[in-house]
């Protein structure tokens, strides 16, 4: 094909003393993006969830105001453990799994590592994705209309966290 030349169906190219035919294929058209789900992927799906009633800790273990990560032995012995941020305001206490809704990353590898705002905000540490501290939504980021997985927490009679149930809607 000379300079300028526009391809055909099939072009024909000698090379090596080989003849070789390609074919020319009509590139399909790029789909247009699909909008983000506000809804974040459910705990239980995540690799290594922890089975509902799985112990957490004490309340008291849980410095009020702050956010803790807190490893659960997964129920396969060769399997890593499922990383979990507790969150405590007073008596109330919430937990996200320790992964960016962004990147699937985890918020960070160790405690002194976990960036927040006590009672305000969790943020990434790889890429700085901003989520609520009360509902786990983006508040900023590359992590626009995403928001942390909840894990719900249920406290037994002897003050036990746990994890909760999931819902029966699944």
């Amino acid at each position: 094909m000379g300079i300028g030349a526009k391809p055909t169906a099939r072009t024909w190219v000698r090379s090596n003393m080989h003849t070789m035919t390609f074919a020319l294929h009509s590139i399909p058209p790029i789909p247009a993006p699909t909008p983000k789900s506000a809804r974040p992927t459910p705990w239980f799906e995540l690799p290594h969830a922890p089975a509902p009633g799985s112990p957490v800790g004490a309340l008291q273990a849980f410095a009020d105001g702050q956010a803790t990560m807190v490893e659960l032995a997964a129920a396969q012995p060769d399997s890593p453990a499922f990383k979990l941020l507790v969150l405590r305001n007073g008596d109330a206490v919430h937990a996200f799994a320790n992964r960016c809704a962004h990147f699937g990353v985890p918020l960070a590898a160790r405690q002194a590592q976990l960036i927040h705002q006590p009672l305000k905000s969790l943020t990434c540490n790889v890429h700085y994705a901003r989520y609520a501290w009360a509902t786990g939504a983006c508040e900023a980021g590359e992590c626009d209309g995403d928001a942390l997985s909840p894990v719900p927490l249920v406290q037994d009679a002897d003050g036990l966290l746990r994890i909760g149930t999931k819902p029966d809607s699944v």
